[in-house]
């Protein structure tokens, strides 16, 4: 078990720091919350120590876009061990701790811009505070601090050296962008990495959206039939815990090859607008607008309960449900129903937000060391390689994906094999035949 983060400051050793945060008196319990996050992040703590000797980052400004988790905070901690001048904003507005944002400027003196809950308008107001002074490297989960800085504060673009991304919808925006020849400086697609997608969307997005859903509404899943959108790794995760917990589980897809992989998993396959009739509960994990629309809502159940799993609250068509609802309500925490013009009612989990953040806490902290790892090790290549990059999407360098991997390895005490000298030899030619 990894020791707790190594960077812990006497309370108000720091001078005050610029920040927008709820309630600076939370920060105690934020503390227990990062220390304990910390214990399970042992690939994340081995690259803080040697960042803490080495100062790869010194000198250098980085703003964070991010769930701020307690997750999220100990790869705060390993950025300003390495020299790194830090400012964290929200990436969602119902994902933050306010705890750990508390914890965060208390005990590390970082500059931290995030509220539960915050409307839209202050969402954004937190990005362009979190931007001042001028970013050195951006963080993005979902690719809005990339999106104002190439928008609203294209004078700051010119200090960037390059930048992080942590999701599948990040990198999707973050393409198109380089492909319309706009994207201003490199980024890492950090979602990418096989250490991040493999085991980060699929095992955390699996467990925590099922526990989200369960928190949400203590609701029996055994029993039930549970209509998954989409099968990337976030859909694989997601329907197999959904399974495990006895549900009957429906996969939506639109992508033939990946639709045939489920069928071959075991699940039923089949288009919305017939899962639409029999589900009970609805979840979408595409990354696309509009997955679940009017129609779709008109076909389902009384009682259906929707969310989403998927960064941006565009998956599930609100605004049309608002049309068909003659009333909402909300009945209990991160419940909202809708009750219809025939008085069906259509239930809609964590305002169609991420249901694993809204609700619960994401993903579990020793999945997380292995995409904030490759947070911080993308960020330090990016540091050392800036100037031979183009603008444009990188993926993960191979061998920080393979060092992540042995690094996780050894901390749970796994050993493999290694290649036989002969072995290597045959793998490498062509003549040795059978």
């Amino acid at each position: 078990m990894a020791k707790s983060a190594s960077l812990k400051r006497p309370k108000n050793s720091f001078a005050p720091v610029h920040c927008d945060i709820k309630d600076p008196n939370l920060a105690e319990k934020g503390r227990g919350r990062i220390e304990w996050a910390g214990r399970t992040m042992p690939v994340l703590l081995q690259i803080q120590e040697r960042f803490l000797k080495q100062q790869p980052l010194k000198g250098l400004r980085v703003t964070a876009c991010l769930h701020v988790t307690a997750e999220t905070a100990n790869l705060m901690v390993a950025l300003k061990a390495g020299g790194a001048d830090v400012s964290l904003c929200a990436s969602n507005p119902l994902s933050t701790q306010d705890d750990v944002a508390a914890a965060l400027v208390a005990d590390y003196g970082m500059q931290v811009f995030a509220i539960k809950g915050e409307d839209n308008d202050t969402y954004y107001r937190h990005i362009d505070m979190a931007l001042e002074g001028g970013p050195h490297i951006t963080m993005d989960d979902g690719a809005d601090v990339v999106g104002v800085l190439h928008t609203k504060r294209k004078d700051l673009l010119k200090d960037v050296l390059g930048g992080t991304e942590e999701t599948t919808t990040g990198v999707i925006r973050l393409r198109a962008m380089a492909r319309e020849g706009v994207l201003g400086y490199p980024i890492v697609g950090v979602n990418e990495a096989k250490t991040k997608h493999m085991f980060d969307n699929r095992y955390g997005t699996g467990q925590s959206t099922i526990d989200g859903i369960i928190r949400a509404t203590n609701r029996l899943l055994a029993g039930s039939v549970f209509v998954v959108a989409g099968y990337g790794w976030c859909g694989r995760g997601l329907a197999m815990r959904a399974r495990g917990m006895g549900a009957d589980v429906v996969v939506t897809e639109i992508n033939p090859t990946t639709a045939l992989e489920a069928v071959m998993d075991g699940f039923r396959v089949m288009p919305m607008s017939e899962a639409a009739k029999i589900g009970d509960f609805f979840c979408t994990v595409t990354g696309n607008i509009d997955v679940i629309r009017a129609e779709h809502f008109e076909a389902m159940k009384d009682g259906a309960i929707v969310c989403n799993s998927g960064h941006f609250n565009v998956e599930l068509d609100l605004k049309a449900l608002g049309k068909l609802a003659k009333s909402r309500s909300f009945i209990r925490e991160f419940v909202e129903e809708y009750t219809l013009k025939g008085g069906k009612k259509i239930v809609v989990l964590g305002e169609g937000r991420l249901i694993n953040l809204a609700s619960a806490e994401g993903h579990p902290s020793s999945v997380m060391d292995m995409s904030f790892a490759n947070q911080a090790l993308c960020t330090e290549w990016m540091v050392k390689n800036h100037d031979s990059l183009e603008n444009k999407v990188y993926v993960v360098p191979e061998h920080i994906d393979q060092e992540i991997a042995r690094l996780k390895l050894k901390s749970l005490g796994v050993k493999i094999d290694t290649l036989t000298k002969a072995q290597a030899k045959y793998l490498a030619s062509w003549d040795e035949g059978t």
